[in-house]
């Protein structure tokens, strides 16, 4: 008799393979058969009209806070996801130096965009080193796997303090022992080292992330102790914004990030996307990327099922919050917020006003971007008509886009949210499609946990499945690589071997999809953190299960209180 036994499914199995009918045995959280089954199972579960998948891996998340109070990391298991990667963009929370944990708290509130008063409530803060904080989240509940990245700024600021925080040149000294704590943190298990190179991505304090600035000799300490404590590590960076823009910036990292995978063997990856003015540059970047792969480097370009962007309001962030007009209307409840706003005296007040200083002039930084800011209902339109953008309306109704931005932000009684596609919208998803399923790059980008007050982009999985595999008009993904790339592809590039695929001797981690029903829901801002703080969540519809080791841990969406999930380790860490 087996553990587990799904009967009737199709399974699709990661591999890019076609689909085929089959059952799936499991024993000890392991699958043990794959095809017909003829011993029953403690647990029987029908597949009948469902596929059956590896579960999703999810490797570019920031739940390092909200792992040790959340056992499910919400909203990511809700769309089939059973392994998260965290520790990325250089932030996360080990090594931690007593003294430092309200400062690390405010880099990750900066940077990531989580509320500091959660991770103030929820955090325990029972380790100091890489390998105590592993162990720490050992000793809790999950109802995923998790793995962690060390990250560079936590590292730079136990080790040097508030010198390492003011992004000032590291010392010899510094830097054997900054190499120390990564190589042992590695040993233990952490599955990779995370850089941040973004100018963009600063602390609460308004300083940027420790190591921004880093010299490479520092960078290639740093990253040759990572491989010497597994060779399975990853090297991930966040390229300077100068990157995007400036071919020669782009080619001076590529540079660098060739030798550094060539010298230490090390998987390397960066975000990558294609370009907002619709221009072809990401192609002749992505054909860079092939020549050095070609010449022994190993970089992996993570790429987004979509544009990333921000979804502003009333009851999030939005344009006008900087107005000292709005300001004062600020505590009232979003409903009778916008009822003010809309008497033209107050309307013509806050619009002939700037952010008050101290605050962000979001209203510019947006309105400079008018076409790629558009209306949106709680469940977001991630490739809209450019018609409907700002300026296309502003244009054919002879308004102001600022005047119009102001009515859309004030709609439906104060729940109306505007989509703005952060760095431009290209009118189009047709180079994503393309990103996506090009054999050199992995899919990720949801930052999970992060930004939760305007960004709910973990729900990709389903996203994926609905509209890449199935709804979009013009140009899809077939089901079988629409799996793969939420599967094996990004299993693979962490080492995760023992998953990712529906096959004998695979952990069984599974889901059981309805593919014609399968798709995101409306987002919902809900006070579900510590201490109440707010965030944006979005819940999925047609994964009849989510399966970890062998246990089915959502049954319809809906928690069924197992808790199968593990810390995962790298190799050399592995116990």
């Amino acid at each position: 008799m087996h553990d587990l036994v799904i009967r009737n499914g199709r399974v699709v199995d990661g591999t890019g393979a076609p689909a085929f009918a089959a059952d799936v045995a499991v024993d000890a959280g392991r699958i043990t058969a794959v095809g017909t089954v003829t011993a029953s199972g403690r647990v029987e579960v029908d597949a009948t009209d469902r596929i059956i998948t590896p579960g999703f891996v999810d490797v570019h998340t920031h739940y390092d806070g909200q792992v040790t109070w959340d056992p499910l990391c919400t909203p990511s298991i809700w769309h089939g996801v059973t392994t998260i990667v965290m520790g990325n963009c250089g932030v996360g929370f080990a090594p931690a130096a007593p003294d430092r944990h309200d400062w690390l708290i405010g880099l990750m509130e900066g940077v990531e965009g989580i509320p500091g008063t959660a991770l103030r409530a929820g955090i325990r803060w029972d380790w100091e080193t890489v390998g105590e904080y592993l162990d720490a989240l050992d000793r809790l509940p999950h109802g995923l796997d998790v793995a962690a990245q060390i990250a560079h700024g936590a590292v730079r600021a136990f080790v040097m303090g508030e010198r390492g925080a003011a992004n000032e040149p590291a010392t010899p000294d510094d830097i054997t022992r900054m190499a120390e704590i990564v190589h042992d943190g590695v040993a233990a298990g952490a599955v990779g080292l995370s850089v941040n190179r973004l100018e963009l991505h600063k602390a609460k304090d308004g300083r940027e992330v420790p190591g921004t600035f880093a010299a490479l000799d520092e960078i290639f300490a740093l990253a040759h102790a990572a491989a010497a404590g597994s060779t399975d590590a990853v090297f991930s960076t966040i390229l300077p914004q100068a990157a995007g823009s400036e071919t020669a910036r782009w080619d001076a990292e590529m540079d660098w990030l060739s030798r550094l995978s060539r010298e230490t063997g090390l998987r390397v990856t960066f975000p990558f996307g294609a370009s907002s003015d619709g221009s072809d540059t990401w192609r002749a970047r992505l054909a860079r990327i092939e020549r050095e792969n070609r010449d022994g480097a190993r970089l992996v370009p993570q790429v987004g099922s979509h544009r990333q962007g921000l979804l502003c309001g009333l009851r999030t962030l939005h344009p006008f919050l900087g107005r000292p007009s709005y300001r004062a209307l600020a505590a009232l409840p979003p409903d009778e917020r916008a009822a003010r706003m809309a008497d033209p005296v107050v309307k013509a007040a806050i619009l002939g006003e700037h952010a008050a200083p101290g605050t962000p002039r979001l209203a510019e930084y947006v309105l400079a971007q008018a076409g790629a800011v558009f209306p949106s209902s709680p469940l977001p339109e991630y490739e809209p008509d450019p018609a409907t953008s700002l300026a296309a309306q502003a244009r054919a109704l002879g308004r102001d886009p600022q005047d119009l931005l102001y009515d859309w932000t004030i709609a439906d009684d104060g729940d109306a949210l505007v989509h703005f596609f952060l760095g431009g919208y290209p009118g189009s998803l047709d180079a994503s499609l393309e990103l996506m399923a090009h054999p050199m790059t992995v899919l990720g980008l949801g930052d999970g946990g992060a930004h939760v007050d305007v960004i709910c982009d973990c729900g990709y999985p389903s996203f994926v499945l609905s509209y890449w595999a199935r709804d979009r008009a013009r140009g899809t993904m077939g089901l079988e690589t629409a799996v793969q790339v939420l599967t094996s592809e990004p299993a693979r590039l962490f080492g995760l071997d023992d998953r990712g695929v529906v096959a004998p001797g695979r952990r069984a981690d599974l889901n059981l999809v309805d593919v014609d029903a399968v798709r995101p829901l409306p987002v919902e801002i809900v006070h579900d953190l510590p201490a109440g703080a707010p965030r944006i969540v979005q819940r999925s519809d047609g994964i009849a299960a989510t399966i970890v080791a062998g246990e089915v841990v959502q049954r319809d969406g809906a928690d069924t209180g197992a808790r199968p999930g593990r810390v995962v380790r790298s190799r050399s860490g592995a116990r």
